[in-house]
């Protein structure tokens, strides 16, 4: 007797089939992967070189994003309007040689209108030219797990050495969501107004299927209709790819229904209301965060009020055997990435606590467990709201059990 499993599987290639008709298929690949853990939970022609198109611009949104956490640019920063970028082909803002556009709006303008024109601004505000840039792009993606991917300009503009795959798209969405949680909510961004004109995001789903708040679409001739969406439900997040639409439309009615078997094949994996384990899982200790720094007694002081940093250290000093949990993933460098940056957003909240990353396996795979510990557990209670607060998912972790508890279960 055939499984559901297959009978779902059989019922996408179906409508892959009805949607994408003809030539339109042979452009068509698809993934469906659990943000946390990089696990495919489903894929079509996932590892096929393609054109990305306008997704090209998810490269150069993340590389701006990492160029504004180092210093190297600034939201408020005027950049110069070259004759190249001026002379890009649309879509584009009109920007003009010479003119002058702030480092936000560039931003804003390839998140919304897909803008070519601010994609090359700020590739040549980050290297000397943007095939420099596209250079840079291309390191960038191998060092992310990328391994089927080429970059030639900052925009996806037609390229035929410009090539991805519907996987290493799904590892880059994972990876904007993860290493850029502060910034992850402009891309659900849904109009933005630019000198007198409003410019609408070309992401259909946001707003109209429910838990979706990114990622961004892609256009040109060559590869069809493209998207990267992300969803989330519950404690679940999907990053959802399709290559190859034949239109804007169609393309959407079949993220809609990958994303929607998605999340009920991952409610099986990972349900909503997380079971506790019968046993502790095992401890991998991998040092102290990059912070770290000796107990510090805080000065009690009448002035401190809750969600204050010298408050929030304060309750997290104690019995010690309490910790936090912000996420897991397949490898274990990945979990430490998102330890520190745990560390970074906390601004020193986090300089008490000792990292812990926990293997664990789940249907034969590895997962790695992000795990901060050394608190008491009202300190890692309000250390997880304080997380919460800058957009970072969080759970507590509870003493002698390594159970996760719901930071809402209690105040």
């Amino acid at each position: 007797m055939i499984n559901k499993a297959l009978l779902s599987t059989l019922a996408l290639i179906l409508l892959a089939i009805t949607l994408f008709p003809g030539d339109t298929l042979a452009r068509y690949a698809s993934v469906v992967m659990d943000s946390r853990t990089g696990q495919v939970i489903y894929s079509r022609n996932a590892d096929k070189k393609l054109y990305p198109a306008s997704l090209t611009k998810i490269m150069t949104l993340y590389m701006t994003f990492e160029a504004l956490d180092r210093g190297q640019l600034r939201f408020d920063q005027m950049l110069v309007v070259s004759k190249r970028a001026e002379g890009q082909a649309p879509t584009k803002l009109g920007l003009k040689r010479g003119g002058r556009i702030s480092v936000r709006d560039a931003v804003f303008g390839l998140i919304t209108k897909s803008a070519n024109d601010a994609a090359t601004v700020l590739a040549e505000a980050m290297a000397p030219t943007e095939a420099a840039f596209a250079r840079k792009m291309t390191e960038k993606a191998r060092k992310l797990g990328m391994q089927r991917t080429s970059f030639r300009n900052a925009s996806g503009l037609p390229n035929r050495r410009q090539k991805s795959t519907a996987r290493d798209m799904a590892i880059l969405g994972a990876a904007m969501i993860h290493d850029f949680p502060h910034y992850y909510n402009y891309l659900s961004l849904q109009k933005f107004d630019y000198k007198g004109k409003a410019y609408k995001n070309h992401n259909n789903l946001l707003g109209k299927y429910k838990g979706a708040d990114g990622i961004k679409t892609g256009y040109i001739r060559a590869s069809g209709f493209n998207l990267v969406a992300s969803a989330k439900r519950g404690r679940n997040r999907l990053i959802g790819v399709v290559f190859g639409g034949r239109s804007a439309k169609s393309r959407d009615r079949h993220m809609k229904k990958l994303l929607d078997k998605g999340f009920t094949k991952i409610e099986t994996i990972y349900p909503t209301t997380i079971p506790t384990p019968t046993t502790r899982p095992l401890r991998i200790a991998l040092g102290t965060s990059h912070k770290s720094k000796p107990a510090v007694q805080i000065a009690r002081s009448n002035i401190d009020t809750p969600g204050t940093v010298a408050a929030i250290k304060k309750t997290a000093i104690g019995e010690g055997t309490w910790g936090i949990q912000v996420g897991a993933f397949s490898r274990a460098d990945k979990a430490r990435s998102q330890l520190n940056k745990a560390n970074r957003l906390s601004n020193g909240l986090l300089d008490n606590g000792q990292f812990n990353i926990q293997r664990v396996t789940q249907n034969g795979t590895a997962i790695y467990r992000a795990q901060m510990v050394g608190f008491n557990e009202q300190g890692a209670r309000n250390l997880c709201k304080a997380l919460e607060r800058k957009s970072m998912t969080c759970f507590v972790v509870s003493a002698g059990t390594g159970n996760l508890v719901r930071v809402a279960d209690r105040n």
